[in-house]
């Protein structure tokens, strides 16, 4: 049975939330949230009776801060987190290979997915991918922080991600063009900065782009690794 996550969206940052309901609609997971936004997610909670098991980072953003450390306070969930991203206060830290299970047989695989930076996650539940930064909607997430590197990005991608099923759907961590969702299918074939680029193309744009620094990323990052509780949990 085709089942597909609740998306939500943060203008200020145009960072994406998703929420993963079982089966059973009981029992949640939350990915990637946001602190501006912790009474919102609390209501979807409560209007749709669930119980939230996990909330989960694809990585520490340097764009916003998550509620992660919030949630858990007031739910009752456990955070999981890349564990190579230096977010010490979450319970689970995060292997490649990893699966986090909740609700009646509910399965999220976890895929180690470095570049955009060097603990980078990507989550495969039931057909979708929540690919985080690694992957966006005919792009990718830049590679200049937190241990980046083009180089491995785009083996993530292209070694990892382009090899699953050309029906998965892509759910990226951010979309600054309107966009919502795209398939590993249209992405292989289509993605302006990946598909049909060799290494070294793909190396040299990115080097090329010369991006600002994030505007938040002093306050961000170091708030997210404490879960986004700045002083401490």
């Amino acid at each position: 049975m085709p089942m597909f996550p609740i998306q939500l969206f943060d203008v200020e940052s145009s960072t994406f939330t998703y929420l993963l309901v079982a089966e059973d609609g009981r029992a949640a997971a939350l990915i990637d949230a946001v602190e501006r936004h912790l009474q919102r997610d609390l209501l979807h909670l409560e209007r749709l009776g669930l119980q939230l098991a996990y909330v989960l980072e694809t990585h520490a953003h340097a764009d916003h801060v998550t509620s992660a450390g919030q949630l858990r306070k007031l739910t009752g969930a456990r955070a999981a987190v890349p564990a190579g991203c230096g977010i010490a206060a979450a319970e689970l830290q995060l292997e490649d290979g990893d699966m986090i299970r909740f609700g009646s047989g509910e399965q999220i695989a976890v895929l180690h997915t470095p570049g955009h930076t060097a603990g980078s996650v990507s989550y495969l539940w039931r057909g979708n991918l929540f690919s985080g930064d690694t992957l966006l909607i005919n792009g990718c997430g830049r590679t200049d922080f937190q241990g980046g590197s083009a180089a491995a990005l785009y083996h993530s991608v292209v070694d990892k991600l382009f090899t699953l099923p050309a029906a998965t759907r892509v759910w990226p961590a951010h979309d600054y063009h309107g966009q919502s969702v795209s398939t590993i299918g249209w992405e292989r074939a289509h993605n302006a900065r990946l598909a049909a680029h060799s290494e070294g193309d793909f190396v040299a744009l990115m080097a090329a782009l010369d991006l600002p620094k994030p505007r938040l990323i002093d306050i961000a990052v170091p708030a997210n690794r404490l879960l986004g509780l700045r002083h401490g949990v």
